[in-house]
């Protein structure tokens, strides 16, 4: 992100009489915004001073203006091809799901690689996946590639996979299984290869609009060899840079093994050599390392990287200047990445590893000793409060992967916040939806009571909280020379949540001193966007309709 000066002649807008979000001011109703930065916030009185000057007045009409959110793990291109094309997240059965494929392969033009994302055999009465012979006749015999709603496996027809030579030699190849490690990159590979620039540019667009229809002005793209491409990225970012709409972050999952390679991925654009540079796989997948086995499957899963790789991954990075970061879920996954980034440290020096602020994606299976490290350490727990909404409780997935005891350890939130682990939300969108207010929902409403945190503790992490995983201090809050990224709100009643270790009680108290924010008691409606701005500029409106 590049912080630009807001020229003195730079156009203001004046929004006036709502509800402003700003821990400069609890009680302030309006904002003046001059170029890309927040001038000015205080109340309406204050605001008449303001109105002849400003270029443009905006009457909120009671609208609540909050920070813009910031999804802190995307894949964009990905997503886009999900909202735009074959998304099979809510199909309820087996049978429904190959109805979708072939209508969607009836309306797709011959020739083209059909690409689809999102089923999840956990939730379906068949309890299985599609065959490669079901998949070839709902195909119409032409060539598919259908990702796991966790993309850490995925299924394919005989015609993708007669483009793969040698595919069946390599790691994870299975006949009758959905295709894990080396074999999925590969065909996940000659798939997205397929696809054209324009293609491409049409699913980054889309996924940029919905995201800016939701209040999120900026996306942490999470990029690498085994899940997209370099030219996925790069152009990624140049359209993010050519064209308005909600800001990209990219991050490339390269491993680093010599100061030319942090150089190289430094070079792309990327923020960081970090995101999905996998320790492990994922749950869904019996693909996250674990310490102890599955609950309903043998074996502990995969390790990706060693101690030693992560290390040196880190310490090359650290002294670079480069985010390093590591996707790791299980609790074997976390425990090599902070056994390596505590080796690096002593290499570097544990204040310049931590002044990088290197992340950690997902970490979900943590234990005491495992939070109070990533603490220590300085890293970022970049989360995903949907996943608990998704897989937690007794009768979810994590309680058929782990059994209930251990699934109830999962996504720790709460012994997080209190070892001042900082806290970046997202999605891993496709994995699940875009949908930050839903984010926080869950964060506040866990499964496990313990590990619950407060709306406003949710909220920080999913606005403020990615800004300062990439090195921003300054940003996700509205207050004076912040950047002008908001988002404005149709909700009801706002109120303050005063949380005890594990019940929330609420207040409308004004006298309180603390900005409120929407009621998210599940059952109750979700805020609707009516407009988001980003860097000064209107990336969404449905204010005045």
């Amino acid at each position: 992100m590049t912080r630009r000066t807001t020229p003195a002649t730079a156009p203001s807008t004046l929004l006036r009489r709502g509800e402003i979000h700003s821990p400069a001011d609890p009680f302030a109703t309006a904002m003046l915004v001059t170029g890309d930065r927040v001038a000015w916030l205080g109340s309406e009185a204050a605001a008449d001073a303001l109105a002849d000057t400003a270029d443009h007045t905006v009457d909120l009409d009671g609208a609540l203006v909050t920070p813009a959110f910031t999804d802190a793990h995307v894949h964009t291109t990905a997503t886009g091809l999900a909202l735009t094309g074959l998304d099979l997240t809510s199909a309820p059965s087996l049978a429904a799901a190959l109805d979708a494929i072939r209508a969607f392969a009836a309306a797709r033009p011959a020739g083209e690689v059909l690409l689809g994302h999102g089923w999840d055999s956990a939730r379906w009465p068949e309890r299985r996946p599609p065959t490669v012979a079901e998949l070839d006749e709902a195909a119409g015999g032409r060539p598919l590639y259908l990702s796991r709603v966790d993309v850490h496996s995925a299924l394919a027809t005989t015609a993708l996979l007669a483009r793969v030579p040698g595919v069946a030699d390599l790691p994870g190849w299975s006949a009758d299984r959905p295709l894990t490690g080396d074999a999925h990159h590969a065909v996940r590979a000659h798939a997205f290869g397929d696809l054209t620039p324009a293609r491409r540019a049409e699913a980054q667009r889309a996924t940029r609009a919905h995201a800016a229809a939701l209040g999120i002005g900026a996306l942490h793209e999470c990029g690498g060899p085994e899940i997209s491409s370099e030219d996925d990225l790069t152009a990624l970012l140049a359209l993010a840079a050519a064209e308005p709409g909600p800001r990209v972050v990219g991050y490339w999952a390269e491993l680093v093994t010599e100061p030319k390679d942090a150089t190289r991925i430094a070079e792309l654009g990327a923020a960081g050599a970090a995101g999905d540079l996998f320790a492990d796989g994922s749950l869904g997948s019996h693909t996250a390392h674990l310490r102890a086995p599955y609950a309903d499957a043998p074996g502990t899963g995969l390790a990706h990287l060693t101690e030693d790789q992560i290390a040196t991954h880190v310490a090359l990075c650290t002294e670079a200047g480069l985010q390093a970061g590591f996707h790791a879920i299980g609790d074997a996954a976390v425990t090599a990445v902070t056994r390596g980034v505590r080796a690096a440290a002593t290499r570097v020096g544990v204040e310049r590893v931590r002044a990088l602020r290197h992340r950690v994606e997902h970490a979900e299976l943590l234990t005491e000793e495992l939070v109070a490290e990533l603490a220590a350490l300085g890293l970022v727990a970049s989360v995903q409060p949907a996943f608990d909404a998704a897989w937690g409780g007794p009768d979810g997935m994590y309680a058929a992967r782990l059994g209930a005891e251990r699934a109830a350890a999962l996504n720790p939130f709460a012994a997080l916040a209190r070892a001042g682990v900082p806290l970046a939300f997202g999605s891993d969108a496709p994995v699940t939806p875009l949908d930050p207010w839903g984010a926080i929902r869950a964060a506040a409403h866990h499964h496990t009571p313990d590990h619950r945190i407060s709306v406003r503790a949710a909220f920080a992490a999913h606005t403020r909280g990615g800004w300062r995983a990439v090195g921003r201090d300054d940003a996700g809050v509205l207050v004076p020379g912040a950047p002008a990224d908001y988002a404005v709100w149709e909700t009801g009643e706002l109120l303050v949540q005063t949380p005890d270790d594990r019940v929330a009680r609420w207040s409308t108290d004004p006298r309180s001193g603390t900005p409120g924010l929407p009621d998210l008691t599940p059952g109750t409606p979700l805020p609707r966007c009516l407009r988001t701005v980003v860097d000064g500029q209107i990336v969404y409106d449905r204010l005045n309709e």
